[in-house]
């Protein structure tokens, strides 16, 4: 019952990519083998089985190593980005520290200005506030 309609399933596949996709010219002599997951269950013969499950192994682990690559790369070039961003803020840190202390030292000399200056009292003064 299973093997019905995965065999039914096979051929309607078939069908609708031949109905779906008539301007792929494929030769009789050129017949490719398009890569990717096939059903081995309709395979009459251990053989075939075999070769068709090698086959799908084959493709899975290939496609496991290519995205593996291209995460690998993704995380690369992710990790050059984070340490250009923390260079960035490094920097920009550096400059509002620089801005900090230019904007207290006017701060500072304001209030030196503002404040009045410290009278020079004489000895006979000094004795006068002294009593």
């Amino acid at each position: 019952m299973i093997g019905r309609i995965v065999l039914t399933l096979g051929i309607l596949a078939g069908f609708l990519t031949g109905f779906l996709a008539p301007h792929v010219l494929i030769s009789a002599g050129s017949a490719q083998d398009v890569p990717g997951i096939e059903i081995c269950t309709v395979e009459k013969t251990m053989e075939r089985r075999t070769s068709c499950l090698q086959s799908n192994v084959d493709f899975l682990q290939k496609t496991i190593a290519k995205l593996a690559a291209d995460h690998a790369q993704k995380l690369d070039a992710a990790n050059r980005q984070i340490e250009g961003l923390k260079a960035a803020v490094a920097s920009l840190q550096k400059i509002v520290d620089d801005l900090q202390v230019a904007q207290k030292k006017p701060a500072e000399d304001s209030k030196k200005a503002a404040a009045p200056p410290a009278k020079d009292l004489t000895k006979d003064q000094a004795k006068d506030g002294g009593k």
